[in-house]
């Protein structure tokens, strides 16, 4: 359970649940240059998923109405759309979707490095996020360990392009083992980036985790508002296996009290809902 849930986490959750909308409408955007042109080759990333996730927690009424059909046996329309996609704290996950059309509002180029040179679409994200990031990056470089961005923004036209692709390589079964039905990868959210060394060796690799950079990721990433999204030895929870690369932006309160809780996404969302609902 939660030692402390902060006033600002439980105000925004209370936003969530009151608001219906389902996002905001579509914001152009520079076609998705993202390099290689088959969806079948790319690597993915991230979200890269174990398997299905049994005794998957059961979300609030208002933002979770989908089907409890297992994961293999899901299909897009199965998947509930969220109810205020551009919050911070939004839940995107293998039961929760963003709406189809939804693009997030101002994405831009953080100030860090990156392992590739070409200015794209997967070096952007939300405004908010970018400048937290950044002092990540400069907090992690003077520690002595300075770090690169691997990826960040995905279209959902990208996603959807990379999906198809790997369906059609390996079947829908074994394609949701490692990666996201479009709308369902927190990388269309622009909160969420994977990063590697300044090196870029590990990258999106199981090996990351035993590098210095991971340690201090998991040690410091809270002070800037960010949190390990798929914990190690959570994958029946948020339904992928442990991603020491993979960050996601919630804000200052909610990812330190994550930290303090040691409580995934999933149950903290879970928590401050119930909270709310005293």
């Amino acid at each position: 359970m939660l030692k402390r849930i902060m006033p600002s986490s439980i105000v925004i959750i209370i936003v969530i649940l009151m608001l219906s909308a389902c996002g905001s409408p579509k914001q152009e955007l520079p076609a998705d240059n993202t390099a290689g042109n088959s969806p079948v080759t790319e690597k993915p990333s991230s979200n890269a998923g174990s398997g299905n996730v049994p005794n998957k927690p059961e979300g609030d009424k208002n933002e979770q109405t989908g089907s409890n059909k297992p994961d293999g046996q899901q299909t897009p329309e199965d998947i509930a759309t969220v109810a205020h996609a551009e919050s911070v704290t939004v839940l995107v996950n293998k039961h929760n979707k963003l709406p189809e059309d939804y693009t997030p509002a101002n994405l831009v180029y953080p100030d860090v490095k990156f392992t590739f040179n070409e200015r794209i679409d997967k070096r952007k994200m939300v405004k908010e996020a970018t400048d937290a990031l950044e002092q990540l990056f400069q907090a992690a470089s003077k520690d002595g360990l300075p770090l690169a961005g691997v990826s960040a923004y995905r279209s959902h036209s990208r996603q959807k392009q990379l999906f198809e692709g790997y369906v059609q390589k390996d079947g829908l079964e074994k394609a949701r083992t490692y990666s996201a039905f479009p709308g369902t990868s927190e990388h269309e959210t622009g909160l969420a980036i994977d990063v590697a060394g300044a090196d870029g060796k590990c990258s999106a690799s199981d090996c990351f985790a035993d590098t210095a950079e991971a340690g201090w990721l998991a040690d410091h990433a809270h002070e800037y508002g960010f949190i390990i999204r798929y914990p190690k030895d959570k994958d029946d929870i948020t339904g992928y296996k442990y991603e020491p690369w993979h960050l996601r932006y919630v804000g200052l309160d909610a990812a330190s009290d994550m930290h303090e809780s040691g409580l995934t996404f999933e149950e903290y969302t879970d928590s401050v809902k119930a909270a709310v609902h005293k």
